[in-house]
């Protein structure tokens, strides 16, 4: 792939073709063969759109990430207020953060017929902080429940049995989103409001991605009502899970496409470390 005309152009020599796509109606490139080569002009034109580049492994799962340095234009100043966020502050975001996800599991449940209220009732009860650690109670609620009518015992496992694999495609796409999004918003995506580790440059993409997992979820049950077996991550697959971030998501007066969602969660991040507002602003599954 390379860089002509302010276009991304991807040749393919056995086919004696090219595909071309302008820079800027791209949000995401996704290197997913070995085989693949990129010049570093294109990177760099990538960079500067702030088009996140994913890169898979030979199973065909992402394992790199690359994002713009400068996302911002006043980027600084919008560090400045993360870093000097208080403890209290963080805890309140993460305490809306579980809620939020609780909220959409169970919208997820309700609609496949399942018994949703004993998750809607922790949603309202989730403490600054999650000091109850309701979001593992409505962990262990959801997920035996939400692939009911495929599994009679799922156990969601990183590196469990299928689905689990088309779980962690779809994740992992969400992740890197929820990273561009902060970036392009001014925020270090390195500063979590919950999780920490020092190994981690997206310790913030890992929390705000939290009430966006049930959409992938929502996917991979549709997936499986379509007949998917996920033995293996086909074509299908992967195309559907990337297109959840332009499935629709709704927010309390308008609709919008996943990925332009997140953008508006990552800009009421960066207004609650301003002082702007007191919510972080979270898409509701319907």
């Amino acid at each position: 792939m390379f860089l002509k005309n302010s276009q991304l152009v991807a040749s393919f020599k056995d086919a004696n073709e090219e595909i071309q796509a302008p820079l800027q109606d791209l949000g995401f490139v996704v290197l997913d063969n070995a085989q693949i080569t990129i010049t570093g002009a294109l990177l760099g034109a990538l960079a500067t759109e702030n088009v996140a580049v994913i890169s898979c492994d030979e199973t065909h799962h992402p394992i790199a990430l690359s994002l713009t340095m400068d996302g911002h234009q006043v980027q600084q100043e919008r560090y400045r207020y993360q870093l000097d966020s208080s403890l209290p502050l963080k805890k309140r975001l993460w305490q809306q953060t579980i809620s939020s996800k609780l909220v959409n599991q169970g919208n997820l449940l309700a609609k496949l017929g399942e018994h949703p209220d004993p998750l809607l009732k922790w949603a309202k009860e989730v403490s600054s902080g999650d000091t109850s650690n309701l979001e593992a109670r409505g962990s262990r609620y959801y997920w035996p429940r939400v692939f009911a009518l495929h599994f009679t015992d799922f156990k969601r496992d990183r590196f469990g049995f299928p689905p689990n694999n088309a779980l962690n495609y779809g994740y992992a796409i969400i992740r890197a989103a929820c990273a561009r999004a902060l970036v392009g918003s001014g925020l270090l995506p390195a500063l979590g409001i919950h999780h920490r580790n020092r190994y981690n440059a997206y310790c913030l993409a890992d929390d705000i991605m939290e009430p966006y997992r049930p959409f992938v979820d929502k996917a991979v049950v549709e997936l499986l009502a379509n007949g998917e077996t996920f033995d293996e991550l086909s074509k299908p697959i992967k195309a559907r899970l990337l297109q959840v971030l332009t499935d629709d998501v709704y927010f309390k007066d308008y609709t919008s496409p996943l990925m332009l969602g997140l953008s508006e969660t990552a800009v009421s991040l960066y207004k609650v470390y301003a002082k702007e507002t007191d919510r972080i602003v979270y898409p509701v599954l319907q």
